[in-house]
Formats: C-alpha cells, sequence, structure tokens
C-alpha cells in the first residue's frame, strides 16, 4: 500500500492537504508552541531591559545633588500655595497687601514666569517620554537577540517598508 501511495502520489497530496488544514486551522487558532515561545522570548528581553536600567546606577555626587533639585519645584510649588492658604488665614491684613502687590505687577512678566513654569515641566515630560522610547527600543533589540541560535549576536536591520513615507530613511536603511 505504500508502493502504491508513493507511486501515484497520494502521500505528497495528503501530505499537502494536511499542511493546508493545519495552516488554516492556526488562522483561527493561535499555535500554543509559538505563543509560548514568543511569551519566553517577551519575558527575556524585559528581564534585559530592567537589568540595563541599573548598568549606570554608580552616579557621581554631582548628579544625584541634581535628581535631588529637580524633584524640589513640584513639591515646593504644592506646600508654598499651601502656606499662603494658611498665611491668609492667620495674618489677613498682610496677605491682602501682598496679593494687592501682585496685581501690581505687569502682564509681561506672569507670561514670562509662565513659560518658565511651562518649560521646566514640559522638559522633564519630554524627557520621561524619551527615556520610555529608549527602554522599548532596549526591549526590541533585547527580543531579537533572545530569538537567536548559537548566542550569536544578531544586529537588527531596519525593513526599508518601514519607511515608505519618507525617502531619507528610507535611502538611510538601503545604505545600512
Amino acid at each position: 500500500m505504500g508502493m502504491m501511495d508513493r507511486l501515484i502520489g497520494v502521500g505528497a497530496t495528503a501530505t499537502a492537504v494536511g499542511n493546508a488544514a493545519t495552516g488554516m486551522a492556526e488562522i483561527f487558532t493561535p499555535n500554543a508552541t509559538r505563543r509560548m515561545e514568543l511569551d519566553a522570548e517577551t519575558q527575556a528581553a524585559a528581564m534585559a531591559a530592567a537589568a540595563a536600567e541599573f548598568t549606570n546606577a554608580g552616579a557621581t555626587w554631582f548628579d544625584r545633588l541634581m535628581n535631588g533639585m529637580n524633584r524640589l519645584p513640584r513639591p515646593a510649588l504644592a506646600l508654598g500655595t499651601m502656606a499662603l492658604f494658611g498665611y491668609a488665614m492667620v495674618e489677613p491684613a498682610g496677605f491682602s497687601v501682598r496679593m494687592e502687590s501682585l496685581g501690581l505687577v505687569p502682564e509681561p512678566l506672569w507670561w514670562l514666569l509662565g513659560a518658565i513654569v511651562s518649560f521646566y515641566f514640559g522638559a522633564r515630560e519630554a524627557h520621561y517620554v524619551r527615556v520610555a522610547k529608549v527602554a522599548k527600543a532596549a526591549v526590541q533589540s533585547g527580543a531579537a537577540q533572545a530569538g537567536q541560535a548559537g548566542g550569536r549576536a544578531v544586529t537588527p536591520t531596519p525593513r526599508n517598508d518601514s519607511y515608505a513615507d519618507n525617502a531619507a530613511l528610507r535611502d538611510w536603511a538601503a545604505s545600512r
């Protein structure tokens, strides 16, 4: 029977039909083994990214001082506002004199103060957005390296089709 299948070609046809059925089934039901492999790669990449966060932990005393000073304005603004309420209750006459003095500040100076505060908090927000992008890139490169065989380093190359709307990036990706 096996020889007849080989002569007629039923074995190859049956294999092709079986592979097609498997491929069709994976459209509706995901491959559990592949899902577990991807989960393991994702976890390995996350662990690599978490380890990368602590590689530059040996900051100098100046870095620690600047980080501490960068954390001061928000609590200072919040506590200062609460102190103004307390001051208004303790000494209403002095509070009203100072608030009338604030009314004499020219409007361009208020705009300048608003710009300084906005740029300060905007720069901090931009910093956190950039750090998140770097961490995401580290996770993605860690996932690419975790999926390699034999521990060989693989440098991910950008796909040309991901830059379809930008000719400069397309040229840059092609030159790499």
